[in-house]
């Protein structure tokens, strides 16, 4: 019992960012363009690459404030790359289905409605895969550097995808 109370003490006083530090990465990671909803995710993320750099034996930042706003502002362009990388993803599926739709009867359409319909539902985690490995004919290999995730990440995310789509077009007798 004693050793859960230390360790719950170590915890909460080994925050590496204090509230101003929080407040400074919030204001960069707003003033680069991340939405509201987002700025938690941001600040974790700054507080995980330091918490890293310390596991790793590396020393503290000499100005840790200055230090977490240059991460911040990283982070904030590797959100709109994201973001951008979505779009052109979007761009391309709108294309195939134009092609998809000109070509085929309306059999194929209601097909590809139905699975449009089914991504839209997926969760942007298993849209992305999905996209990627089917649309963009990319490797698991290749999606996991594009996301930066591990290949097994990779395969669970399309194996839930893969499952809940089938799943729907069955359930909406499209299949």
């Amino acid at each position: 019992m004693l050793r859960g109370k230390t360790r719950r003490d170590r915890r909460e006083t080994t925050d590496p960012l204090d509230a101003a530090q929080e407040d400074r990465v919030r204001a960069v990671l707003a003033l680069g363009g991340v939405p509201h909803a987002d700025l938690p995710d941001g600040v974790q993320q700054v507080r995980l690459k330091l918490l890293e750099r310390a596991a790793d034996g590396r020393e503290a930042p000499r100005d840790v404030s200055a230090w977490a706003a240059v991460v911040a502002s990283n982070l904030a362009m590797d959100w709109h790359r994201a973001r951008r990388r979505q779009e052109r993803l979007g761009e391309r599926l709108a294309v195939l289905w134009r092609e998809a739709t000109d070509e085929d009867g309306a059999e194929s359409r209601a097909l590809s409605m139905a699975v449009t319909q089914g991504l839209d539902a997926l969760p942007d985690t298993q849209r992305q895969v999905v996209v990627l490995r089917f649309y963009a004919d990319l490797p698991v290999r290749a999606i996991a550097d594009e996301l930066g995730i591990p290949e097994g990440t990779v395969k669970s995310r399309l194996h839930t995808a893969v499952r809940v789509l089938r799943t729907r077009l069955h359930e909406g007798e499209v299949v």
